[in-house]
């Protein structure tokens, strides 16, 4: 068969990209989730994820694929970050962002609206992070009852102007949390051991509040994205496995709220799991694809066994690094490409079928769980 047309991408998952210019060290901290220096002698270049940039981001720049890594930062020097920026965002095909803003520090990063005119004009929303915003309402809270009545009106008042929340309590906790509410004087005493002593700027890991925030998020009835699978070695891997949010997931359906399982790697076949169990629960594919690179439609296919197919979505989980969207949006044409064509070629799927899931998983269930109004976008193909 023929390439499979399909609209821009919609990037149900990611963040905002360096301002200026990064230095060697800080590009190549990009490609790792090690939250420590290369070993001696290495380089995070030599991984998929390294390997991937050289491949697809060079001759964005005006070199040769698989351009050696010195050779292709300093062509980034030349360029200026901003215009590397500019050609990376412009090539990879994305209509919108759906941008966690609860990641780096103030300033550091592009914030939504930047982030997609550096892209060319496509659309830009925002998903509030809970912690981060617990956070920011103890910093400004005068005492322990400021801090619960703002935290009361914060997270309803962020759902006005949000698309979805995320939670890390994957990172902070663990998915082993237990599945109910929090009774209102549970949550009191929680954040009164907390606020005791805080310093501002602390980081919120108590799990009786971030459970409380969940489920206040999940009343706002807008989707909720959770971390799943691997990450920083800030995290447990072994208590990020999404099936821990088996019991979650039966609790918090009457809610109506969508909870959406982000990245799942290694993990990823049990959130296609929850996703074909449970009809509020979506999975997406970002960041595993990137940092699976050349293996990365091995993995896409695992996931499209069992997860129905409009329950999957397109993300890149791209921080930082402009090159990581460009990254994860080639990987996943390609990938899903491969697999679809495949696929119908054996007569397995029809052709109308595939060109139908494709459009699903790269932009349709993402406009549909988010309420994004439709693409005007001209199709593109794979391949």
């Amino acid at each position: 068969m023929s390439a499979l047309p399909v609209p821009p991408l919609v990037d149900q998952h990611c963040h905002g990209v360096v301002r200026g210019d990064p230095d060697d060290d800080l590009f190549a901290s990009f490609l790792t989730e090690s939250d420590l220096p290369a070993a001696d002698g290495t380089s995070f270049f030599d991984t998929q994820l390294g390997f991937a940039v050289r491949r697809w981001c060079p001759p964005l720049l005006d070199l040769e694929p698989h351009c050696p890594p010195a050779r292709y930062l300093d062509r980034r020097r030349e360029l200026g970050g901003a215009e590397a920026t500019r050609r990376l965002l412009g090539a990879c095909g994305i209509a919108d962002y759906v941008v966690d803003t609860g990641l780096g520090r103030p300033g550091e990063l592009l914030a939504p609206r930047e982030l997609a005119a550096a892209a060319g004009g496509a659309g830009s929303h925002e998903v509030v992070r809970l912690e981060r915003l617990a956070e920011g309402l103890a910093d400004r809270a005068g005492g322990l009852s400021s801090f619960l009545d703002e935290l009361a009106t914060g997270v309803p008042a962020a759902a006005r102007t949000a698309v979805a929340f995320k939670s890390v309590i994957a990172y902070r906790h663990g998915l082993d949390f237990a599945p109910e509410p929090p009774a209102p004087a549970e949550v009191r005493r929680a954040a009164d051991r907390w606020l005791v002593g805080r310093a501002p700027g602390d980081r919120l890991t108590d799990p009786v509040l971030m459970r409380h925030l969940l489920w206040s998020a999940a009343e706002t009835a807008l989707p909720v994205q959770l971390h799943t699978g691997f990450g920083d070695p800030d995290l447990r891997l072994h208590r990020c496995d999404p099936l821990l949010l088996t019991d979650f997931a039966r609790a918090v359906r009457p809610t109506g709220c969508a909870l959406v399982l982000l990245h799942g790697y290694p993990f990823h076949r049990g959130a296609g799991y929850l996703a074909h169990a449970f009809p509020h629960v979506y999975a997406d594919v970002g960041l595993a694809l990137t940092h699976t690179g050349a293996r990365a439609g091995a993995v896409l296919a695992e996931m499209l066994e069992l997860a129905p197919f409009d329950k999957l979505m397109f993300s890149t989980d791209a921080y930082g690094l402009p090159e990581l969207y460009v990254v994860g949006a080639e990987l996943f044409r390609r990938g899903l490409s491969r697999l679809l064509t495949g696929w119908v070629d054996e007569g397995a799927w029809s052709s109308g079928d595939a060109e139908r899931v494709a459009a699903m998983v790269a932009a349709g269930t993402a406009r549909r769980v988010y309420g994004l109004a439709p693409g005007d976008g001209a199709s593109a193909s794979f391949g």
